[in-house]
């Protein structure tokens, strides 16, 4: 039977050198129940180290998390690359290591920490999780699609790291299953501000950094489970799956 989930798809945790340390697997559990949220997904900054952990919590909760991660392309656009299971997005980890110059500067960029489902901290990624890959934004989605995941554009509305803002539009042949819409604009004044893309499936997300964050930003999808299936029949609007814009 079809749901409304409340869905945020764009969570980030410490691991990520622009967010807090609050941002460490149980609090953002804890947070995103708190919220009555129904399916999260956790994307990091060009890694994955902490999203075994937010999985692990979640067990036996009312809240499903996809694996994820904000993957920055060579074109410095950001995107989402989410999957149904974690042996896949760690395929993809693979991949994204092996295109990812660069040591982190923690007195620039902050610590980018990894922290275990006892709250303990494991250690540091060291590598430049701000950087961009080496692969074009096409490249990334081929990598992503080939591992039956779903690439969604991020924060198209912001004026830096956007598909647009980068590259000045959203091209028909970039295959993205979905574009993000910034809580601050949201998707009705999205869809206002750019008309041009209305064949596409928007969604709002909180793109949280900070604990205040979590719940700011979601979107109402229609499903029968959290499950990147049933996502791409909602962003596709097939068999009466669909986005409560």
């Amino acid at each position: 039977m079809l749901r409304a989930f409340r869905c945020d798809l764009h969570v980030h945790t410490c691991l990520s050198p622009c967010a807090e340390f609050d941002m460490y697997p149980r609090a953002l559990i804890d947070k995103c129940i708190s919220e009555k949220l129904d399916m999260i997904a956790i994307c990091d900054h060009n890694a994955s180290e902490n999203v075994k952990y937010v999985l692990q919590l979640a067990e036996g909760k009312p809240l499903t998390v996809l694996p994820g991660m904000e993957v920055t392309s060579r074109e410095e656009v950001h995107l989402l690359a989410l999957f149904d299971r974690l042996d896949l997005l760690l395929q993809f980890q693979t991949v994204v290591y092996h295109h990812l110059p660069g040591q982190n500067d923690e007195n620039l960029f902050g610590c980018q920490v990894i922290v275990n489902e006892r709250d303990e901290v494991e250690g540091m990624n060291q590598r430049l999780l701000i950087g961009a890959t080496q692969m074009s934004l096409q490249e990334i989605i081929d990598q992503i699609h080939a591992l039956g995941g779903l690439a969604i554009a991020c924060h198209i509305d912001r004026d830096s790291y956007s598909v647009i803002s980068q590259l000045g539009f959203v091209d028909d042949g970039i295959p993205f299953d979905a574009l993000e819409i910034s809580h601050s604009t949201g998707i009705k004044r999205g869809r206002l501000r750019f008309p041009e893309l209305s064949a596409r499936p928007f969604i709002e997300s909180s793109d949280a950094h900070f604990i205040r964050d979590i719940g700011q930003g979601f979107t109402e999808i229609f499903l029968e489970a959290g499950t990147i299936s049933e996502l791409k029949m909602a962003f596709e609007k097939m068999r009466g799956r669909y986005i409560r814009e």
